[in-house]
């Protein structure tokens, strides 16, 4: 089965991101990784109160998640897998590729305002030449209605 790889993360580019790989997944007969990296330097803290804070963290991606998943579960028929790591986001995001024969395509949101596109989608097309599989990036402006006519 061909996985779509969704990352999991605060921005609202995410969300368009999300539809994207279950409305695909659901319409290929394919599933969804949803990736959530916890970034390294939220725990340079005292032992005790980064186990804490690790947690805390897990507790939130988790809660998150389940928006997501209830969703895709509900109006897509697919059922996401979660995935959490912990490291630098880009080196997380191609390990996983790697470690997971099944993910066949890697989705991300491009923002939408000045800055750009967002870090991810800038340091992952970079070097998407060295990637084992191709980037869908979804525009984070398009509509609903406008994902459903694209997938």
């Amino acid at each position: 089965m061909r996985k779509f790889l969704v990352v999991l993360d605060d921005s609202r580019e995410c969300l368009n991101a999300m539809r994207f790989a279950a409305m695909r997944a659901a319409r290929t007969g394919g599933g969804v990784a949803i990736l959530s990296v916890i970034p390294p330097d939220e725990f340079n803290h005292w032992i005790g109160v980064g186990e804490v804070m690790r947690e805390e963290a897990r507790e939130r991606i988790h809660a998150h998640f389940e928006v997501f998943a209830k969703w895709m579960r509900d109006k897509q028929g697919v059922e996401p897998e979660l995935v959490i790591r912990e490291g630098e986001p880009v080196n997380e995001i191609i390990a996983q590729i790697k470690d997971d024969a099944e993910i066949g395509v890697l989705v991300l949101g491009a923002g939408t305002d000045k800055k750009g596109p967002g870090p991810l989608v800038s340091q992952l097309s970079r070097s998407s030449g060295d990637l084992p599989i191709p980037i869908t990036i979804v525009p984070g402006h398009l509509s609903k209605e406008k994902l459903e006519a694209i997938t």
